[in-house]
């Protein structure tokens, strides 16, 4: 049996009729390209910060983490809030709010959502509410779910007043009938819904998905929507970019934290200030530079708690990004997912591409490179020794066009695998060539990407 970490524990696609009616349906397909928004264009990044009581509230009436009441003063929040400001002047950040913090009369959370509702009135700030600790689908029913969400949300618009609603809910993960739901009955069209690749580690496992938006599947919340039938009009949001050589591995597996990225216990909380936060940057590069050239947009995205304090990394980070990539736009969760949603009626443009080569840190060796390709139909990665030029092999494919379902019980496992994945928990999953996967597995790829048939 595996042992499970936790974040804070580790730190450290005859005749004249016959033409006629092609020529129609060209016409048609032109007609319908030249109506469709142009794509989506820049470089984004989003920050959350969450405000909580207990560090683990998988439902209303349980928590298993630890008590954080003395590291969500408002003190804190105050603090949390100038860095950001330091770091983006006159930018908007997201707050998620806690069940237990929407609902505790102590002084300090009476003052807390005081603070909150102000930063929206000044800042135009964005407070919505954190369902579960991250892990509501694992811990309780879907109905159950449905329940707290749509009455803290009302608990949400109360505290902010003047009419105020959400455009996004922060989740860390929600199952695909929740994000549904969340479209059809509270008019929420974005939802912070999965966390790329996480897989043994905290208290949720959900690896297969991508990490860039899209429309989830009725089926799986981590598939994307295959046509009109499944799609679920909630744009579905990762909630924190990672590193993706440390990301590809399991846990802590060879001593290593998989969740390596922008966020700072990761980082600075365990590589030092200056190691930390230069992991914080190249990770941010990654999708800032090559990423923006192969994508035409970059999106950056973290989630901080209040309790975890690193508020100077965080002004830090900001200003830095912004004076290398001063295009960027610093935005709330709910306004950068409606903007992807201008763009995107459905997910037929979906073609992410990344590229990656090690940064140096723990777990992001120097001498490896990563590939991705993220599409509708599936999600490709490919991993060579590029100081070597070794041949590129496959560590992930993941086909979305196969039947997926959920978990209907609570279980901690709610990832999407099929024929192979990079973590390498099944006894399949062992990286191959391209040209030893399967006839039809090939076909898929080498039509989407003929370039990738050469050293096959």
């Amino acid at each position: 049996m595996r042992d499970w970490w936790t974040r804070r524990r580790f730190l450290s696609g005859a005749g004249v009729s016959a033409a006629t009616v092609a020529l129609g349906a060209r016409s048609a397909e032109s007609l319908a390209a030249a109506a469709e928004p142009a794509p989506l264009a820049g470089r984004f990044l989003t920050h959350a910060s969450v405000v909580r009581v207990n560090q683990i509230e998988v439902t209303p009436a349980k928590s298993i983490g630890e008590d954080e009441v003395a590291d969500n003063r408002p003190e804190r929040i105050r603090s949390r809030r100038e860095a950001f400001a330091r770091g983006c002047p006159g930018g908007s950040m997201t707050w998620a709010i806690s069940w237990l913090a929407l609902h505790d009369d102590r002084d300090q959370y009476k003052e807390a959502r005081r603070l909150l509702a102000g930063y929206h009135d000044k800042y135009n700030d964005e407070i919505t509410f954190i369902p579960g600790g991250y892990f509501a689908p694992m811990y309780d029913t879907r109905e159950h779910n449905r329940q707290t969400i749509s009455t803290a949300l009302k608990l949400v618009s109360q505290m902010v007043g003047g009419g105020y609603r959400p455009r996004c809910l922060v989740a860390g993960f929600l199952d695909a009938e929740n994000q549904r739901l969340l479209a059809a009955d509270e008019g929420i069209h974005v939802c912070q819904g999965q966390i790329w690749s996480q897989h043994g580690i905290d208290n949720g496992d959900g690896d297969g998905g991508i990490c860039y938006p899209y429309y989830p599947s009725r089926e799986h919340y981590l598939k994307p929507a295959q046509g009109p039938a499944d799609l679920i009009d909630c744009v579905c949001l990762d909630g924190w970019t990672c590193d993706f050589l440390a990301a590809r591995r399991e846990g802590f597996q060879g001593g290593f934290n998989s969740r390596l990225g922008v966020g700072p216990i990761e980082t600075v909380g365990n590589l030092g200030k200056d190691a930390g936060r230069k992991e914080m940057m190249d990770t941010t590069a990654m999708h800032f530079d090559t990423g923006h050239a192969r994508n035409g947009f970059g999106f950056v995205t973290g989630i901080w708690e209040v309790s975890i304090g690193h508020d100077e990394d965080l002004a830090w980070w900001l200003q830095a990004v912004r004076e290398r990539w001063p295009d960027t736009r610093v935005m709330t969760e709910g306004a950068f997912g409606l903007e992807w949603r201008k763009h995107n009626a459905d997910n037929r443009r979906l073609n992410y591409r990344f590229e990656e080569k090690g940064t140096g840190a723990p777990g992001s060796e120097k001498e490896l490179e990563i590939e991705w390709f993220m599409n509708k139909e599936f999600r490709l990665g490919l991993l060579r020794n590029w100081k070597t030029d070794s041949p590129w092999m496959a560590i992930d494919f993941t086909r979305y066009d196969l039947r997926a379902e959920e978990p209907k019980g609570l279980q901690r496992e709610w990832s999407l695998m099929n024929v192979l994945n990079q973590k390498g928990t099944r006894p399949q999953d062992k990286p191959v060539r391209l040209g030893q996967l399967g006839a039809d597995d090939r076909r898929r790829i080498f039509t989407r990407y003929p370039e990738l048939r050469t050293g096959a």
